[in-house]
């Protein structure tokens, strides 16, 4: 693992003043201290969750943006390691795993990972694994590191567009594909939803991304998209097909 640590510094003081973890709410969260930039009906929070890279990853899960629900399970653990005196890259670290794609949103990206046979590649039982905080093999990231809300919710990839917000795009295509090229492996790439699918397709066509193995098409696990199981259907013999073309290729499976 590597801290990028860009911006925790500056934060560090501010998070130590937070109260106890089980009382965080979004009134000590999104607050101005938090905010890192507005742009019209946009506003991005810092989060401190996403200041590790995993150099070494095989697997690279991205996302358009951290949420809400993201975002507090970060704070609550990076409060609770600084409470009992962790190092600051036990802390980041910490943040990391608790908050990768928590919630329901992990049920669902594990039950699809695993229908199309990742596991397998990996030599794992379950995608599930690939949670555990003992595996090194993963990385999760956002095509925007930082949460974004709009009007207070959940920034969902479009109106505005990425490409119609210099906010965005700034961290889309220039902040993203750095993190990207730091990591050392020729990983397999899983873009959640169709918003990152076409991010990473624009990076990879501008030569600012090298091209990449990945499963191009995967559904966006949220329980707020009601299309994902009807979008898995029709895309789930494509997707084990890339998964296989990537383990022949990459991987020297048969």
């Amino acid at each position: 693992m590597q801290t990028t640590n860009t911006y925790f510094d500056h934060f560090l003081p501010y998070i130590k003043m937070l109260p106890s973890p089980e009382l965080l709410q979004k009134k000590e969260l999104l607050h101005p201290r938090f905010l890192l930039e507005k742009s019209e009906i946009l506003d991005m929070y810092y989060a401190p969750h996403n200041e590790y890279i995993n150099k070494h990853a095989q697997i690279v899960i991205v996302g358009i943006t951290p949420g809400w629900t993201q975002m507090k399970l970060a704070f609550q653990e990076a409060k609770a390691r600084l409470d009992r005196g962790d190092s600051i890259d036990q802390v980041l670290k910490g943040a990391k795993m608790a908050a990768r794609f928590a919630g329901t949103m992990r049920k669902h990206l594990i039950e699809m990972l695993d229908e199309c046979e990742v596991n397998k590649v990996f030599g794992l039982h379950s995608c599930r694994m690939l949670f555990d905080p003992s595996y090194d093999g993963l990385h999760t990231t956002s095509v925007i590191k930082y949460p974004v809300f709009k009007h207070g919710k959940n920034y969902t990839g479009y109106a505005p567009s990425i490409d119609r917000s210099p906010l965005l795009e700034k961290f889309a295509y220039h902040v993203f594909p750095e993190e990207i090229k730091a990591i050392e492996h020729d990983v397999l790439v899983i873009p959640l939803g169709q918003c990152v699918n076409d991010v990473i397709k624009h990076l990879i066509r501008s030569r600012r991304m090298a091209a990449v193995h990945c499963l191009f098409g995967f559904p966006h696990p949220s329980g707020s998209n009601g299309h994902r199981k009807q979008q898995w259907r029709a895309r789930k013999s494509e997707l084990i097909s890339l998964v296989k073309d990537y383990d022949k290729k990459v991987r020297g499976g048969g």
